[in-house]
């Protein structure tokens, strides 16, 4: 067999589309919107998804939750990630409102949320308490979409009650085209270790594609568990919002081209949102893009308060001018 022939045999399929060795975002509420989106893509990140959108937002025609379905060409390849647990509402919204969009390329359901406000309603990881519910979501799902549908989930809800094989089993048979585990547990949220173990015991109890996440921060991290785990691909989550790059060559970035990339942010998520939104959305992004920078707490703190984008771009720098 040549060797162009056996690439192709290993390639990863996804609906019309072909891997060689997927590297993407996970979704992240309140990161993962259009102008990070655009960030990531330029250095390298081959899939991404939305921000976590509620399918009972898109139902009754929430604007807020329009929004986050907002996709520019410039993004690539985007995944729609959605959380709820009516079946009924789920298959309507994928049949109006998702299937006709082609900057849509495929539709994942959250299972793996662990914030308390999702929880409570039963949607995100509360869902791996109720695996029966899983199995009609995800049926309803994959018999209303015409897209690729994918399943993002964790370990269990705690240690007593770890059944990610059971869901992924659920998965595999209501024909899902691949599904990611975060291994670690609702309780856990995201302390402690990733259980990459629990990736590749997964990959080996499955015929579709595992995707791995958890505990990514360098080009080191993702080889290291495409290794460990023998998985179809990753999705990074908080590696990425710190160093952008890892989805390239995984340089760290200079102060020069930090503060040139915070520039950039800002203008991507005005362009969208205007300043008045896009300042304050971007405190958290400043924070991780500036997280390990020598001496740069005061200046955290500083943009903090700051309400003005010139007065921001001089604090910024004067700050690469000090460190100089």
């Amino acid at each position: 067999m040549t060797e162009t022939k056996e690439r192709k045999q290993n390639m990863l399929k996804i609906g019309n589309k072909e891997f060689e060795k997927l590297v993407g975002m996970a979704p992240l509420a309140g990161i993962t919107d259009s102008s990070f989106r655009k960030i990531i893509k330029e250095r390298g990140c081959q899939f991404s998804f939305t921000e976590m959108v509620s399918a009972k937002g898109i139902y009754y025609k929430d604007p807020k939750t329009e929004e986050l379905l907002h996709i520019d060409p410039e993004e690539g390849l985007v995944g729609a990630q959605i959380f709820g647990r009516d079946p009924e509402i789920l298959s309507k919204v994928i049949k109006e409102n998702l299937n006709h969009r082609e900057d849509i390329f495929s539709i994942d359901l959250n299972m793996c949320c662990p914030a308390p406000k999702v929880v409570k309603n039963g949607d995100g990881s509360a869902l791996m308490k109720e695996p029966e519910t899983a199995e009609r979501i995800i049926n309803a799902m994959v018999e209303s979409s015409t897209k690729p549908v994918s399943v993002k989930f964790r370990l269990g809800w705690d240690e007593e009650n770890i059944n990610f094989l059971e869901i992924g089993k659920i998965c595999e048979k209501a024909g899902v085209s691949f599904v990611t585990l975060h291994p670690r547990t609702r309780k856990a949220f995201y302390a402690g270790k990733a259980d990459w173990d629990s990736i590749r015991m997964l990959k080996e109890e499955l015929n579709i594609p595992v995707m791995g996440n958890g505990d990514l921060f360098s080009k080191e991290d993702i080889e290291k568990m495409f290794r460990h785990t023998l998985c179809d691909g990753v999705f990074v989550g908080r590696g990425a919002l710190q160093n952008p790059n890892i989805f390239g060559e995984g340089e760290s970035l200079s102060l020069q081209k930090i503060v040139e990339l915070i520039k950039k942010h800002y203008s991507l998520k005005i362009a969208q949102k205007g300043e008045r939104r896009a300042i304050p959305e971007m405190r958290k992004h400043i924070a991780w893009y500036l997280k390990g920078v020598p001496n740069s707490n005061p200046l955290k703190n500083k943009i903090n308060t700051e309400n003005n984008l010139q007065t921001i771009f001089r604090l910024l720098e004067e700050f690469e001018r000090e460190q100089e």
